[in-house]
């Protein structure tokens, strides 16, 4: 049996080429939906604020954003990099970089964005990636330190007190 490496660039070509000959077609990119197709329900991406903020090179704090749910690929891309070969705590930045659409205006989620985001953010996103994915929504169970009574909160966003 011949052994491959497999990196980053030339995954989609090790997944072609190992198709089954008959699943040709299935291989192939679904067609996007058609104009006023079927919602099947399933949310695949999720807004979220920010405890402190980017801040972008220009000095703007960005507080709102979005993430998508993570793919397999997602989970197996970061394993590859030599980043995170060399320090295993560097896997959540690179993971981070690729689930995150955006962060306010910021639409170029890399991992150098990542990098440049305040540790509390940093340990929000990765909770938050944690509740999506394992748990696919957004909720977590509190209760209140005065009267002890547990509630449901939202953290994709909106500050305590607000509507």
């Amino acid at each position: 049996m011949r052994r491959r490496t497999v990196t980053a660039g030339n995954l989609d070509e090790i997944l072609r080429a190992t198709a089954p000959a008959g699943d040709a077609q299935a291989a192939a990119p679904a067609p996007p939906p058609a104009a006023g197709g079927r919602d099947h329900g399933l949310r695949t991406e999720f807004e979220f604020e920010l405890p402190r903020g980017y801040v972008d090179e220009a000095g703007t704090v960005h507080r709102h954003g979005a993430m998508r749910l993570a793919t397999a690929r997602d989970e197996l891309r970061p394993q590859i990099d030599l980043r995170v070969k060399e320090n295993p705590a560097y896997l959540s930045v690179v993971l981070l970089s690729q689930v995150i659409t955006r962060i306010g205006t910021v639409t170029d989620v890399h991992v150098g964005v990542v990098e440049r985001m305040y540790a509390t953010d940093v340990a929000f996103l990765q909770d938050f990636y944690r509740r999506v994915n394992s748990e696919g929504h957004t909720r977590a169970a509190v209760t209140c330190p005065h009267c002890e009574g547990g509630f449901e909160v939202d953290l994709s966003g909106g500050r305590l007190g607000e509507s």
